[in-house]
């Protein structure tokens, strides 16, 4: 079975994480969407929230496990979970200057690769950030999350 994970902190998860996961589901048997936690991040929903947010909206797609990535390192999660590759969209050059170097680790450190994937033209601007921003200021942003973000945007987070 070819395995990959695809990690984020999907705080929340939009539609340009959705168009990425969905091309990685086609290419692989399984794909782990694995929630994150970065602890230096202020996060609006909780790991729990965030989770049921993406179990709620991949459940229609085939071979997706949702799950969190828990403590330590993505390249030996991976290894746990018996994944060859780790998917990550690509938005900009930026991206891949962020992303290179800890592909590079990754691959040292358990010969995991990385797999990046250009998002669609008309998902380059989204980021969970701008989302938040967006939405915090009073924009409607329902055209870039699933319906499951959205009501929890709508009512501050609470399900």
């Amino acid at each position: 079975m070819r395995r990959a994970v695809c990690p984020g902190s999907f705080d929340p998860i939009h539609n340009g994480h959705l168009e990425v996961i969905a091309r990685a589901a086609s290419l692989f048997d399984e794909v782990i969407v694995a929630v994150s936690t970065n602890y230096a991040k202020k996060y609006r929903f909780t790991l729990e929230e965030r989770i049921g947010m993406a179990r709620e909206t991949l459940a229609s797609l085939r071979g997706i496990v949702v799950e969190p990535v828990g403590e330590g390192l993505l390249a030996e999660y991976c290894r746990r979970r018996g994944a060859s590759a780790i998917v990550k969209g690509l938005r900009s050059s930026s991206d891949f200057d962020y992303e290179l170097p800890m592909a590079t680790m990754n691959r040292q450190l358990t010969g995991v690769e990385t797999v990046f994937l250009p998002a669609e033209g008309h998902y380059l601007h989204l980021s969970s950030t701008l989302i938040k921003e967006v939405h915090t200021l009073g924009g409607d942003v329902s055209e870039f999350v699933p319906k499951s973000v959205l009501r929890r945007l709508g009512s501050g987070g609470a399900v």
